[in-house]
């Protein structure tokens, strides 16, 4: 193989590294809520954090690390995924907007 092509080649291998690191990149953000456990079930852990509580969703595979109950101080690392979409028309807003201005 010539230098040309090993440049080449190198520079392909480096791109494609960075496309898969950006689409990694892409993924749903992380967040924490830290606090004493309130409540406990089977699919949600409630948490207080200041003033307010927080409820969360988990499932089978939720990891848990330690005796999770109720009084335990947690840190729970969480995001937000989109379930479903709803998209709605967008002529179906202007005429409605038309309607109620005629009345």
């Amino acid at each position: 193989m010539n230098k040309m092509t090993q440049h080449c080649l190198g520079f392909a291998c480096g791109a494609v590294l960075l496309a898969a690191t950006s689409l990694k990149a892409a993924e749903a953000k992380s967040y924490q809520v830290t606090g004493p456990v309130l409540a406990l079930t089977a699919t949600t852990i409630t948490v207080q954090k200041g003033d307010d509580k927080w409820e969360l969703s988990r499932n089978s595979s939720t990891k848990i690390k330690g005796d999770l109950k109720v009084g335990s101080k947690v840190t729970i690392y969480y995001s937000m995924i989109a379930e479903e979409v709803e998209v709605k028309d967008a002529k179906g807003r202007e005429e409605g907007k038309k309607k109620r201005k005629d009345k």
